[in-house]
C-alpha cells in the first residue's frame, strides 16, 4: 500500500473538506487504490473498499489505532484499542470475493457505496428494505418472512464479511455490553485531517521564518522540516 507524500495529503484533504462521508470514502478509496478505475468505485462491495481503507490507513499512519465510542446505555466514553492486521486478517484477496449469492430464492449481489448514498435519507427501517431491493439481482424481497430476512442477512455478511466490522465492549460505568461498528473511511479521515492541520502549521512556521513556499517547505522531508523547526523554536 503507498504512503502519502505530505503535498498529496494536503489535496486529498483539500478536496475531501466539503464532500459528503461516502463521497469522501470513495475519494479516499480512489487515493488508496489508484489501479482501481475511478468510475467504478462507488459500485465496488462495500469490504473492497474499507479493506483499501484499512490498508492505507495502515501505510501511513500505523497498525495501531487508538480509538472511542460512547455507550449507548449510559453514554460513558469506552476507551479501546485495535489492530489493523488482525481487522484485515480475514479480507480475502480482490481475485477470490463473490460477487452474489443465491438465497431464499434471492439472487443477491454486495452492497455497495451507491446502494447506500440512495438510502442515506431514509429511515432504518425503510433504508434496509430499499437496500435489500437494490441489492437483488432476481426475486421478490418484498415476500421475505422473518426467517427468511433472517437468512439473507447472514448470507449478505457472508459475501462480504469486511463490509460490516463490529465488535463488542463492556462498559466500565455501567456494565452492560454494547456493539461498536468500525467506520474506517472516518477513522482514516480523522487521520488524515489531523495530519493535514499539522503540516499546515509547519508550513506557516516555516514560512514566516524562511520565505519559503509552500511547495518548497511539502518537498523537505518529515525530518527536515522537523530540525528547521527545532532551530526556529530555538531561535525564538
Amino acid at each position: 500500500m503507498r504512503v502519502l507524500g505530505a503535498a498529496e495529503l494536503l489535496s486529498l484533504w483539500e478536496r475531501g473538506m466539503p464532500r459528503h462521508a461516502l463521497d469522501r470514502a470513495a475519494l479516499l478509496a480512489a487515493a488508496a487504490r489508484p489501479d482501481w478505475p475511478a468510475e467504478s468505485i462507488a459500485d465496488l462491495p462495500l469490504g473492497d473498499i474499507g479493506a483499501s481503507l484499512l490498508r492505507l490507513r495502515a501505510a501511513n499512519f500505523g497498525m495501531h489505532v487508538d480509538a472511542h465510542a460512547d455507550c449507548r446505555h449510559c453514554g460513558q466514553r469506552l476507551s479501546f484499542a485495535l489492530d489493523v492486521a488482525e481487522l484485515l486478517a480475514e479480507a480475502p484477496p480482490d481475485d477470490a470475493i463473490e460477487r452474489q449469492t443465491e438465497v431464499a430464492g434471492l439472487c443477491l449481489r454486495a452492497p455497495s457505496l451507491r446502494d447506500l448514498a440512495a438510502v442515506a435519507a431514509l429511515e432504518p427501517a425503510d433504508a434496509a428494505d430499499a437496500l435489500l431491493a437494490r441489492c437483488t439481482l432476481a426475486g421478490r424481497p418484498a415476500m421475505l418472512d422473518d426467517a427468511a430476512r433472517m437468512q439473507v442477512d447472514e448470507a449478505l455478511e457472508a459475501l462480504d464479511p469486511q463490509a460490516d466490522l463490529a465488535f463488542s465492549l463492556n462498559c466500565v460505568a455501567c456494565g452492560r455490553e454494547d456493539t461498536v461498528q468500525l467506520d474506517a473511511a472516518a477513522l482514516l479521515w480523522d487521520e488524515i485531517s489531523a495530519r493535514a492541520g499539522a503540516l499546515l502549521q509547519e508550513v506557516h512556521q516555516l514560512a514566516r521564518s524562511y520565505g519559503w513556499s509552500e511547495a518548497q517547505i511539502l518537498a523537505l522531508t518529515a525530518t527536515r522540516r522537523t530540525q528547521y523547526l527545532a532551530l526556529v523554536e530555538s531561535a525564538s
